[in-house]
């Protein structure tokens, strides 16, 4: 193995490699890169067996080779090394790397003790926009459960529908549905999918620029896959039933309310404040063209803050946790949303002003009058 790179190239990949890097010790391997010259490229992997990560940076490659070093080690030294040219080779197992004024000596592993990330690039089923990943999944995946206890709760549910997909997620005390999202170029091949929304998070994290992702799936490994430019994200789906979440989706509302987003999470982050030492408790109260958002605690004090709406229906009161406000508000881009609800004890749904395809739902707090 003998390649030649440019530092700054491979620090800009390493940041997001580590989000795969396993930090448990059941397999020290998964504590490694994988790092293989080939192609005119320095391909390195990374994996923790839930996710895993491929990324490639130009080189010069005088002779191809496979080895694996210890990623942290690796990592905080290349972090630190001046930008300009830098070279690796391998002898006697031993990986040197050199830059600038810079000379190091790595202890490695064989490449075959470390996991294959994927064996096939699967069915492709899609085709998007980055921006479009950004715009539509990150309005939902916020709301899946981050506790491994219920692993369908964990995952966000893709659904195909007549023209595209739609997204879903929930915790169970929330649910955000994006329909009608555009598939792109792709073979279809398949009705439901559920993908751990870590996979999810870790694909909005990616800072490379790439016009199209392609988006695949293996049936062989029960795996998708995403293809930008030159980084491959792999997850594993989830095997376990979906909850039946239409159900809870209220097919009327008799309080409908437009407000200006902005000024609601301002309002919101003000009473969290004095919400914190009461379970995170926010009140709306809906009185004419205003919506009063405010919080108590006994022992610390209390706050209202006064947000301007146009109200159709009558006067209505509803308390939600603040988190789950705070989080539907900063996950959404758009100026204009709408709130609607039956009553204190019904699910209040939020919208997007001229948007049929997206809603999101938050569960009330029972609160005392």
């Amino acid at each position: 193995m003998k390649a030649f790179f440019l530092v700054e190239n491979l620090q800009k990949k390493l940041t997001f490699l580590n989000h795969a890097v396993s930090g448990r010790n059941q397999l020290p391997i998964l504590s490694n890169y994988l790092l293989e010259t080939k192609k005119g490229k320095l391909i390195i992997s990374a994996t923790d067996l839930e996710i895993g990560i491929v990324s490639s940076v130009p080189a010069k490659v005088e002779t191809e080779g496979t080895v694996t070093v210890p990623a942290k080690t690796f990592s905080d030294l290349v972090s630190n090394m001046s930008e300009g040219k830098a070279e690796i080779s391998l002898k006697d197992s031993n990986l040197y790397l050199t830059g600038g004024k810079v000379e190091a000596v790595f202890q490695t592993s064989p490449a075959d003790d470390f996991p294959r990330i994927f064996e096939d690039k699967g069915i492709q089923i899609a085709s998007l926009k980055k921006e479009a990943i950004e715009k539509d999944f990150q309005k939902v995946v916020f709301a899946a459960s981050q506790d491994g206890g219920r692993p369908a709760l964990s995952g966000l549910l893709i659904k195909k529908e007549k023209k595209g997909f739609s997204l879903v997620a929930t915790d169970g005390y929330r649910l955000s549905l994006k329909t009608s999202v555009s598939i792109g170029k792709g073979e279809g091949g398949f009705e439901k999918i559920l993908v751990p929304s870590r996979v999810i998070r870790e694909l909005l994290a990616i800072k490379e620029e790439s016009q199209d992702i392609e988006i695949s799936i293996s049936k062989k490994t029960n795996q998708i896959l995403f293809f930008l430019a030159d980084t491959v994200l792999v997850g594993r789906l989830i095997e376990a039933e979906y909850p039946a979440y239409e159900k809870i989706i209220p097919s009327q509302s008799s309080t409908k309310v437009e407000f200006d987003r902005e000024k609601m999470q301002n309002a919101v982050r003000i009473c969290s404040v004095f919400a914190r030492e009461t379970a995170n408790i926010i009140r709306f109260s809906l009185k004419k063209d205003k919506i009063f958002v405010s919080a108590n605690t006994p022992s610390v004090g209390e706050d209202k803050v006064e947000v301007e709406a146009k109200i159709a229906g009558g006067e209505n009161e509803i308390a939600f946790n603040a988190r789950y406000l705070l989080d539907v508000l900063s996950s959404l881009q758009e100026d204009e949303l709408i709130f609607e609800m039956t009553g204190p004890l019904s699910p209040g749904v939020f919208r997007i002003k001229n948007d049929p395809t997206f809603l999101h739902l938050i569960m009330p707090i029972r609160v005392q009058a």
